[in-house]
């Protein structure tokens, strides 16, 4: 499975964000998006995922356009760890990756112990077992992003989207979130500010001025 983004461009408020872009995500790589803040990284990821709309060009999956997918077959495909996981509940860690589930779930149907399995696992991955009963609101930003990550880990993507992944994380996670990431052997596109992170894990670094 791959990501392709051809032409895409992205105006806000009438200035124009990201211009005209050309990449591609081939199957199983690390591909890092670096360049300063306000360069348009975070802008291009939302334009992948589908929070904003582009101005002119397209994403495509497989050679699909990402327009013609539904919710639920998005969601099976494409994981995002954002910068922002601001959750206005008070879930618990476990129910926080459990929602990773959801896309594979019928109406009101369960989460099973292949689920719970699945959850914990991810958990594990991430160094976040010993939380999974913690509430989510009393986590520190780094606990936070590592959960979210086990979410996203949890949902069983195709291709994986992050955006700034190491925000918020001393070296030793940073460096443990990176492997897990290169390790999970899927796609990656990731916006980074860490120019040695950068290098290290990614397969290819595409650079937005």
């Amino acid at each position: 499975m791959d990501l392709k983004i051809k032409e895409l461009k992205v105006n806000l408020s009438k200035k124009e964000i990201v211009k005209g872009i050309d990449l591609a995500v081939t199957s199983n790589k690390f591909i890092g998006l670096i360049g300063p803040n306000g360069s348009g990284k975070s802008t291009l990821l939302k334009a992948v995922y589908g929070v904003i709309k582009p101005t002119f060009g397209d994403v495509f999956i497989s050679d699909k356009d990402i327009k013609n997918y539904n919710k639920k077959s998005l969601a099976k495909t494409l994981g995002v760890v954002s910068q922002f996981n601001n959750i206005n509940f008070d879930f618990k860690v476990i129910d926080i990756v459990l929602m990773g589930r959801a896309p594979y779930k019928g109406l009101l149907e369960q989460d099973n112990k292949n689920d719970y399995d699945m959850a914990l696992k991810a958990l594990s991955q991430v160094g976040m077992i010993d939380f999974a009963q913690k509430n989510f609101s009393l986590l520190s930003g780094g606990e936070k992003q590592r959960v979210i990550l086990a979410r996203a880990i949890t949902q069983n993507p195709k291709i994986l989207i992050l955006d700034e992944p190491t925000n918020h994380l001393d070296i030793k996670y940073q460096l443990e979130v990176m492997s897990i990431v290169k390790n999970l052997n899927i796609c990656v596109l990731a916006a980074l500010h860490d120019l040695t992170l950068a290098s290290q894990f990614c397969d290819e670094l595409y650079v937005l001025k």
